[in-house]
């Protein structure tokens, strides 16, 4: 499926969308449109927008209704709302011709992208990301689902979208805090698959941190490049075996994500991830320590905080609330851990067991970087 970056998407003049409806069918195409409400909020302008667009393409195009708003973040990835999203495609008509345009983050992609896998066995989907994160990784992927049973993406399907297509300029309207958290994505994949890009972040640490639209944008686009080609050339892209670099960093990401109650953004957690695999990797001789510190600089350069209040959080019995979450990721992974940890930067090995005490302590030595006593390489020793 292509994966398009374009800007001013809904500008009538702009082919790509057109481009994109219009592939498959000669004749009139219906959509229906779910959109993201926090975009809604921050781009009030962009119902008025996408109405416009489809009444300059009426001889070929129609729109079923205006868009409809799907509650932001981890709140779309529920039950009830998957419920609804099946009701407003019954509501409407949709059957396998019409297409479904999905605009918003990943969790709204994830799952508006689990109703088009199921209604009608497979529905015409094209995602339109609106964050860093979803137009980086989560959106250009095959994955969709939502959360159950208190679990993480429990209930979903590898469903690939007919087309993925990125405007930059829907970033524009989002919080310094969501620009920032986005870049961790890219931080992992360059440190699990290339290491030059990894050079280039590092170089360019100020003006990502800034989201100076020349360097984000090539961060998100590189990012993006190095997700795809994983995904259609690694041999697995609907995760049968337990090798998935690229989770890296995401076992602890999962947990602290639900231990916060999702109020860590899920970039801002993958990089509190990232740096406790790093450390752990450094206490086995994995990693150097030069190479540990790179990747601690880099992060906290961008402007992550790495220790997070829920990593101290304990449970009845005294244990690690952070550190159960690998007995959840192992579970996921449908019976045997697999954890990928970087041999240096750009290249990572997976391990099938982690060593309690040396992982409690990287999570010692983490929360310690908060300790003003302590300079980073301090924090890093071993």
């Amino acid at each position: 499926y292509p994966v398009i970056f374009t800007d001013h998407l809904f500008d009538p003049l702009n082919p790509c969308l057109h481009r994109q409806l219009t592939s498959r069918q000669r004749g009139p195409v219906t959509v229906l449109v779910f959109a993201d409400e926090q975009l809604l909020h921050s781009v009030p302008s962009l119902p008025e927008q996408i109405a416009a667009y489809f009444a300059a393409h009426s001889a070929n195009l129609h729109l079923q209704a205006p868009p409809i708003a799907i509650p932001a973040g981890e709140l779309s990835k529920d039950a009830q709302v998957l419920q609804q999203l099946y009701s407003d495609m019954l509501q409407h008509g949709l059957d396998r011709h019409c297409y479904v345009l999905a605009l918003g983050g990943g969790a709204v992609l994830d799952a508006v992208g689990y109703a088009c896998a199921t209604f009608h066995r497979g529905m015409r989907l094209i995602r339109i990301p609106s964050t860093v994160l979803a137009q980086n990784d989560a959106g250009i992927g095959v994955k969709n689902g939502i959360n159950a049973f208190g679990q993480k993406n429990l209930l979903g399907a590898f469903y690939p979208a007919t087309a993925v297509i990125n405007d930059f300029q829907l970033l524009i309207s989002l919080s310094h805090r969501d620009r920032i958290a986005g870049l961790a994505e890219a931080v992992k994949v360059a440190l699990i698959k290339d290491q030059a890009f990894f050079q280039w972040m590092e170089q360019e640490a100020d003006a990502l941190a800034r989201f100076d639209h020349a360097a984000s944008r090539y961060a998100i686009r590189r990012c993006a490049e190095l997700h795809l080609a994983h995904i259609t050339g690694a041999g697995d892209p609907f995760e049968r075996g337990n090798g998935r670099p690229l989770d890296y960093g995401h076992w602890a990401a999962h947990k602290l994500e639900n231990l916060s109650h999702h109020r860590l953004r899920h970039g801002e957690a993958v990089a509190v991830g990232i740096a406790l695999d790093s450390l752990y990797a450094n206490s086995l001789g994995l990693l150097s320590d030069a190479d540990s510190e790179r990747i601690l600089r880099l992060l906290l350069k961008l402007g992550f905080s790495l220790n997070p209040a829920e990593l101290n959080l304990k449970d009845a019995q005294g244990r690690s609330q952070v550190l159960l979450g690998l007995e959840e990721f192992r579970q996921h992974l449908g019976g045997e851990l697999s954890i990928p940890m970087l041999n240096r930067i750009g290249e990572s090995r997976d391990l099938h067991e982690i060593d309690a005490v040396r992982m409690e302590q990287a999570l010692q030595r983490l929360s310690a970087l908060g300790d003003p006593t302590l300079t980073l390489s301090e924090g890093c020793a071993q």
